[in-house]
């Protein structure tokens, strides 16, 4: 049911936010003979959608299983675009311990869709479009995600270090990781709405 929900959702966020117009078109930037970056010790190709990018990701293993756990699979495999903070497994290690395994549980699937859609902004940001923001913002950016809640953004130096409704700080370790129905942001955290 809550699924069902979910995906208009997303799509009703990205009209009201009206963040197409910073999308650039996948077949646009495959024109260009890009090498894919490698995330996870895996090539990440553009023409590739950001589940079948992030299933190869050896640094994701984590996130992926939780997102089959909340089964955002399908919607995250759709058109889009998406942009997604994507925590690596190390981040995942700094939650308290047994927090990922109470929350792949099926009782807590609502509780688990609700923090891997805070992860979710619709359209593809960019790092250039956040650093635009941020400097519009006079020093912050602060952006809707696709679950509802906010995140804020900022630079430290050249770094993009992402804040949570909770106070809790993730910074963007690998930025613009192309994909066919949006881009990848890898961060050192993850996001917990309140």
């Amino acid at each position: 049911m809550y699924r069902k929900s979910l995906t208009p959702k997303i799509f009703g966020v990205v009209a009201a936010l009206g963040m197409a117009s910073l999308a650039v078109s996948g077949p646009a930037l495959a024109g260009h003979h890009m090498k894919a970056p490698i995330v996870g010790g895996a090539a990440m190709y553009p023409t590739k959608t950001i589940v079948e990018n992030a299933v190869n990701s050896k640094v994701h293993t984590t996130l992926v299983a939780a997102v089959k756990a909340a089964d955002l699979v399908e919607t995250l495999s759709s058109p889009g675009p998406f942009t997604v903070f994507a925590p690596t497994n190390a981040a995942f290690a700094k939650l308290p311990a047994g927090t990922v395994e109470t929350l792949v549980k099926p009782e807590n699937k609502d509780t688990l869709t609700k923090i891997l859609t805070y992860h979710v902004v619709a359209g593809r940001v960019l790092s250039t479009d956040l650093a635009k923001m941020i400097k519009a913002g006079g020093g912050k950016a602060e952006f809707a995600t696709v679950q509802g809640q906010k995140l804020t953004a900022r630079m430290m130096g050249k770094a993009i270090v992402i804040t949570d409704a909770m106070g809790n700080k993730a910074t963007v370790t690998q930025a613009n990781v192309l994909q066919s129905n949006g881009v990848i942001h890898v961060t050192n955290g993850v996001f917990i709405p309140r």
